[in-house]
């Protein structure tokens, strides 16, 4: 082959490059010769998911082809047994992404599977290694030596494994470390984890000094997650003064009592880095850092107590805080709108999404709260509101000024209702002032409504754009009506209220019944009885209440 025919092997390696989400292509290109299988080995591989490998032991079998004879021989001093395995034709392990602690797991019980007449679960799956290491009940002797035994042959090879991936990948941008082997000590640590951009860290499992090590190696992260952070550990101090680029932290302390002082005043020297913070539940990390977050755009926070002592300090440092160029809120659980509303005002008009769900039926400064949208979130495009009708009249300035608004939800909070059809007044406002991009609306409170107030409604939207979503969870019968007109006609797309497409009597129905007919129909129809007859409704959104009408008659068609 001449140097004009041969194919220049970089430009070739990017052609077949772009067929790496089709394996079966690839595949092919194996068998072509000995170029294209070196270059379709290392993306087949690459871009293996660990998750939907249908047969597990053939993959970790060429694995264990890769470990050394140091670590074979080891494993083999333990007793512990591998698959039969031939020399490898590549490193496969070198070309892999650095694998999660279930898929460690996951070959670990493989190895095991047996041995101690256990049961390993993987990820709901059983693997058959009959109790767990944890079980409740009350060992003999024999099965205290056997845990101890099982719990050493597991260190073992877990060590063995981990030091096969460390050693052979480079450049890894992703780590989950949940494991107490002492990763950043192993050989290769250093090419394998200095490029690291996101660590997702279970401090349960990751003692102080081992963090500290890679504090050493890792400087550049973007993304930290910490989990069950219950005490201030030096390590983990050292990793985030360690970092340049930190952006984005999340924060799941343990349940158990505890002060992070120090874990605090840390994040709080990186405030200015910190783009997206993720806390839950609130508790053992002084919420002071808060303040130091000049440049943050998003903020989720889930908590689920409203009344513990921790959270009336959180609160406090969340109305002080200023967050100038926040674009996202999600709250769960937490009822601190006065709180909100502050700190919304203080904000340059860039929030694009709120989220928002508590518990507490009595939350008080919900107006205060809608106020402070409308005259600070002109981009708003989705927003949950939580109000009584005495709030409805802040709705008008929330619609007027949030052009942008593309999906609302209300939400009742408890109150006296004398007006029986108090819901008008927010239907009407809705009719009048809704922005033309408002097609998801969401009514769940105790109101009630008239008939003349919905129709006036649907019928504003027959001349702007159709409801894509209208949802409703406090509606009469006649309401009901009115909606399904509306969706026949077009004017509602999705609705939790049902359509009707025709009626026909039990007699009618009967006459016309067949099996094939049924079979054809059930994927798109539901039928309901009412009044001695048969509703035909359309059944592609929501089930609801008469769920159990369909699967009966379904059940029945099936037989006949």
């Amino acid at each position: 082959m001449t140097k004009f025919n041969k194919i220049n092997i970089d430009c070739f390696n990017l052609i077949i490059n772009e067929l790496r989400m089709d394996k079966r292509s690839l595949r092919s290109c194996l068998l072509v010769n000995k170029e294209w299988c070196n270059i379709a080995v290392p993306i087949l591989w690459k871009n293996h998911s660990w998750c939907n490998e249908d047969k597990p032991e053939k993959l970790f079998t060429a694995i264990f082809s890769c470990l050394p004879s140091s670590s074979k021989q080891i494993l083999s001093d333990y007793n512990i047994k591998l698959p039969s395995t031939k020399s490898p034709l590549f490193n496969y392990v070198s070309f892999c992404e650095f694998p999660k602690p279930k898929i460690i797991n996951k070959i670990i019980g493989i190895v095991l599977k047996g041995r101690y007449n256990r049961e390993i679960l993987y990820d709901g799956e059983t693997l058959d290694y009959g109790k767990t290491l944890y079980d409740n009940e009350k060992l003999d002797d024999r099965e205290e030596l056997d845990d101890k035994e099982e719990l050493d042959e597991k260190n073992i090879l877990e060590r063995e494994i981990y030091k096969l991936f460390v050693e052979q990948c480079k450049g890894v941008k992703e780590l989950c470390w949940e494991t107490s082997q002492p990763l950043p000590l192993f050989p290769g640590a250093l090419t394998c984890f200095s490029q690291l951009s996101s660590l997702d860290v279970d401090v349960d499992f990751v003692n102080s000094d081992v963090l500290y090590e890679m504090a050493q190696i890792c400087r550049n992260l973007n993304r930290l997650t910490i989990n069950n952070c219950s005490q201030d550990l030096p390590g983990l101090i050292s990793l985030i003064d360690a970092q340049k680029n930190l952006k984005n932290v999340s924060l799941y302390p343990a349940h158990k009592k505890g002060t992070c002082k120090e874990l605090s005043k840390a994040l709080a020297r990186k405030g200015s880095m910190i783009n997206n913070l993720y806390l839950g539940p609130i508790g053992s990390i002084s919420p002071s850092f808060l303040t130091s977050l000049i440049n943050l755009k998003g903020i989720t926070i889930y908590e689920g107590d409203d009344i513990r002592k921790e959270i009336v300090d959180f609160q406090r440092y969340l109305a002080i805080s200023q967050f100038p160029d926040l674009q996202y809120i999600s709250i769960v659980g937490l009822s601190c709108f006065k709180e909100l509303a502050q700190l919304i005002e203080k904000t340059r008009g860039s929030i694009s999404e709120i989220s928002l769900f508590t518990f507490n039926r009595f939350a008080e400064n919900t107006g205060l709260f809608i106020k402070a949208i409308a005259n600070n979130c002109p981009k708003i495009k989705s927003l949950p509101i939580y109000l009584r009708s005495e709030d409805f009249i802040h709705v008008k300035s929330l619609l007027l000024n949030c052009k942008y608004l593309e999906d609302i939800k209300f939400y009742g909070l408890a109150s006296v209702i004398t007006d029986d059809n108090i819901g008008d007044e927010l239907l009407d406002i809705l009719t009048e002032f809704s922005p033309n991009l408002l097609t998801k609306i969401l009514l769940s409170g105790s109101w009630n409504y008239s008939i003349n107030a919905f129709e006036r409604f649907f019928e504003s939207h027959r001349e702007k754009r159709p409801l894509s979503i209208f949802e409703i969870r406090n509606i009469s019968e006649e309401n009901k009506v009115i909606v399904r007109k509306y969706i026949k006609e077009g004017v509602i797309i999705k609705s939790n209220i049902r359509s009707v497409l025709w009626e026909l009597t039990i007699d009618e129905f009967n006459a016309q019944r067949t099996s094939d007919y049924l079979l054809l129909v059930w994927p798109v129809l539901i039928l309901k009885h009412q009044n001695n007859s048969l509703i035909f409704c359309n059944g592609s959104y929501d089930l609801g209440h008469d769920s159990h009408e369909y699967l009966a008659l379904k059940q029945n068609s099936t037989r006949e």
